[in-house]
């Protein structure tokens, strides 16, 4: 399917599904596809976000994956509060990017397009750039230090896990790079090649673990993901804000999509993805089948010891500190970004704006 052909499907779902619905304000194109020429072709390990904003403080949970005239959507809910300023969007690395350029899909009170028109021009002024690289910088230390012992394994390995990864995220967006889920290292590295600093990707990979892991071990370890995913689909009841990414249509993302880096040499750079689902997959065996939490256990610990080193909390605790002690090394690695970027331009102050 054709970039174009899968917006077009999602507008006619928002049409159809989202704007009768209480409290609805509008909805707006996010992640991935995000300044992609319509005519590209979208893989099947890919989706298209659309984030639908409502008047609701506290929004039910997201619909998620859903498949759609034959588009895979990922659905989310997001409250106008989030939003209302500028400034607030502008320095939060996970929304200015869908202001960048006009992502706008539906816009019943102006609010939306007013939203762009302030956001867009000041997208790539340095002082909003900084701003959104603390941003992330500060998830990555606020999750790590919120890293609980006492969980279980299978919750400990994404709390260190996901913060670790969002050191890509930080030289992401220092770059005016969409900082994306799975595919965070890949294009990581694109960045620091691109930016004359390839020797950090290796350091960022050894943070995770898995800077040697090889190809034979890593598609050993997809197999085995097959199996859990296989299994956890049809016993999955107990929702979760990841739920959706545990299902028949989210397949080809969780594991055809892992297959698909190793086959591009980028088997390294799948391993992020498929701990965080095997991880995902325990999260809800372990409340809903406990007895298929405890018989694919096994598989579990075996691919996070052999793809990240980590065999126990002790390992996590050890690796946090060792993240927490690179951050100087990544913020010298920013700076040199911000400093050769040449889509980053001087700043300009945000004009009042009147309440909608």
């Amino acid at each position: 399917m054709r970039v174009g052909a899968a917006r077009a499907a999602a507008v006619r779902w928002v049409a159809g599904h989202a704007r009768s619905a209480p409290g609805y304000r509008g909805a707006y194109f996010s992640g991935s596809t995000v300044g992609r020429a319509d005519d590209a072709e979208l893989a099947s390990s890919s989706d298209v976000d659309v984030m639908v904003v409502t008047e609701e403080d506290a929004p039910p949970a997201k619909p998620g994956k859903l498949l759609y005239e034959g588009a895979l959507l990922e659905i989310t809910y997001v409250p106008w509060a989030e939003l209302r300023d500028p400034g607030t969007v502008l320095s939060s690395y996970h929304l200015a990017g869908s202001f960048r350029t006009d992502t706008v899909i539906d816009d019943p009170t102006g609010g939306l397009r007013a939203l762009y028109a302030d956001v867009s021009p000041r997208f790539a002024e340095r002082h909003w750039v900084r701003r959104r690289c603390l941003d992330a910088r500060q998830r990555v230390e606020g999750r790590l230090a919120a890293f609980d012992a006492a969980a279980p394994f299978h919750e400990q390995v994404p709390a260190w896990m996901f913060p670790t990864g969002v050191t890509t995220h930080v030289l992401l967006v220092a770059a005016l790079r969409n900082p994306t889920v799975r595919l965070r290292y890949r294009a990581a590295r694109e960045v620091l090649t691109a930016y004359g600093q390839p020797e950090l990707h290796p350091e960022l990979l050894r943070l995770l673990g898995c800077a040697d892991a090889s190809a034979e071990r890593v598609r050993h370890h997809v197999a085995e993901l097959t199996r859990t995913f296989d299994a956890t689909v049809p016993v999955a009841r107990t929702p979760f804000f990841f739920s959706s990414d545990l299902t028949e249509r989210a397949r080809p993302i969780a594991v055809d999509g892992s297959l698909e880096l190793i086959d591009r040499g980028e088997h390294r750079e799948a391993v992020f993805w498929i701990v965080a689902t095997l991880a995902r997959c325990h999260t809800v065996l372990a409340v809903d089948d406990p007895a298929l939490h405890a018989e694919r256990l096994p598989a579990f610990r075996a691919a996070v010891a052999d793809l990240t080193g980590i065999t126990g909390t002790a390992n996590l605790l050890e690796r946090r500190d060792e993240v927490l002690r690179f951050l100087p090394r990544l913020d010298e690695a920013v700076e040199n970004v911000l400093a050769a970027n040449p889509d980053i331009t001087g700043q300009r102050p945000l004009p009042p704006r009147r309440p909608l």
